[in-house]
């Protein structure tokens, strides 16, 4: 059998296990350890996923991940978020539309405390949704804002997702951080932009807040406004002597998780309950970020062993004639196709051992291409028919909001989105001009 049937057959077997509803790493380490076993026999075949383990735990900046994870959960779990949204409610109140810009910038700042889009979404239908139909906003729209919002959990750093990127690609996870920074920025600007402008032409969408609830006393607002800031207090902590280089990427992460516990303490909120629940929960996504990882790399090692990157390359560039541009914007289609019944994580493990060496044969940057994955992640997440954040929301949303107006909600989002893409595309210097500025000073 020739080693590209081979590789068919590996990649085939994996997608029809998937449809199964097996855990993702199961499937995947399965195929990569009965693959290897049949290849190399015993001999080379036992120690693939020994390897594989052994690599993951000798993986330094790993234990970045563990550290970001329980900084977002004690900062979500002891309410420090709910104050964000109630400074936004005060100061954005007389905008129309202010309270669903507030909604994107709390989603920004949600997303600097945790790196995962599902607790930005969690967080924005259980505070701001409620919030905002009660005051008058046009549902589809306000049900648009949470999910485009959440989206930007695994765009802007500390991101889990490009943490998990960096771990197959072989890339620095402070590089991929520093390159989620502008793009993550631009594209929350352009949700703003939008949402000003749709709300200015057509006031009743999001009418402003009544004078009883935005004329309070100057010292409440600053009381909200230093309660809001705090957040950016425990992540200009942790981000400025990472930046200036006086501390490594892990030491950062442990003074981010010590800022935000000592922040809950501060505040009288750290009980037992908020602590098992943080405790818990990060020791959960850890894991199961620690057992994709390990399957994906013993994956990536047989797929390597037999050469499968060199003989795709062939296929498009000397059989078929396509140019690189044309194979990159093909990978895009195929994760916005596949982000229709697979998450973020299982979408990166599955191809990446395919798309990462391809796309650094093809004479692209792995930095930059992180960042275009991760935002055409972010389009098929609200991409109908099953798109992740749709069925997210619909569970989380009242009975009053249905999955039509849940669809309805995404499409202008959508387009700003891909626009986003095209341009980050076009001008690769969106991302790459940061992390050059800070790793070459």
């Amino acid at each position: 059998m020739s080693y590209e049937l081979i590789a068919i057959l590996m990649f085939s077997t994996m997608m029809l296990m998937l449809m199964t509803g097996q855990r993702v790493f199961g499937a995947i380490g399965f195929v990569a350890v009965i693959a290897a076993l049949l290849l190399w026999g015993d001999r080379g075949g036992y120690d693939l996923g020994f390897s594989a383990a052994m690599k993951l735990m000798k993986w330094y900046p790993l234990l970045t991940l563990p550290m970001f994870i329980f900084m977002g959960y004690v900062l979500s779990e002891s309410k420090i978020a709910d104050d964000l949204y109630k400074m936004f409610h005060v100061w954005m109140g007389g905008v129309h539309g202010g309270l669903a810009i507030g909604t994107i910038g709390l989603m920004v700042l949600i997303s600097a405390m945790n790196g995962l889009s599902v607790a930005g979404m969690a967080i924005g239908a259980t505070i701001a949704l409620p919030e905002l139909l009660k005051r008058g906003y046009d549902k589809r729209m306000v049900t648009g804002v949470i999910q485009a919002g959440s989206s930007l959990g695994i765009l802007v750093p500390p991101s889990v997702v490009l943490v998990l990127y960096a771990m197959i690609a072989r890339q620095p996870v402070g590089q991929l951080w520093l390159a989620g920074v502008v793009p993550g920025l631009m594209m929350a600007a352009m949700f703003i932009i939008y949402i000003w402008a749709r709300c200015r032409l057509n006031p009743e969408l999001g009418p402003v807040l009544p004078p009883e609830e935005r004329n309070i006393p100057l010292s409440e607002k600053l009381a909200l406004l230093r309660a809001g800031v705090l957040p950016l207090v425990i992540f200009a902590a942790m981000m400025i002597p990472f930046v200036n280089g006086w501390t490594s990427l892990v030491e950062s992460s442990a003074i981010g998780a010590l800022a935000a516990f000592l922040a809950a303490v501060l505040k009288g909120r750290m009980t037992r309950e908020v602590f098992e629940v943080s405790v818990r929960s990060t020791l959960g996504i850890s894991c199961m970020f620690m057992w994709i990882i390990l399957a994906a790399l013993a994956f990536g090692a047989v797929f390597d062993g037999l050469g499968a990157v060199k003989a795709i390359e062939n296929l498009f560039t000397e059989k078929m004639h396509l140019s690189p541009w044309m194979i990159l914007i093909l990978m895009q289609l195929s994760f916005i196709v596949m982000g229709t019944f697979l998450d973020d994580t299982a979408m990166l493990v599955i191809v990446a051992p395919l798309y990462v060496p391809l796309v650094q044969a093809l004479g692209f940057d792995l930095i930059w291409y992180g960042i275009l994955y991760t935002i055409t992640t972010q389009i098929a997440y609200m991409t109908p028919p099953f798109g992740y954040n749709l069925f997210l929301m619909r569970a989380m949303a009242p009975p009053e909001i249905g999955l039509r107006d849940i669809y309805a909600s995404i499409t202008p989002f959508v387009a700003v989105m891909v626009v986003a893409l095209v341009v980050v595309m076009i001008f690769p210097e969106i991302a790459l001009w940061l992390p050059d500025l800070v790793y070459n000073k």
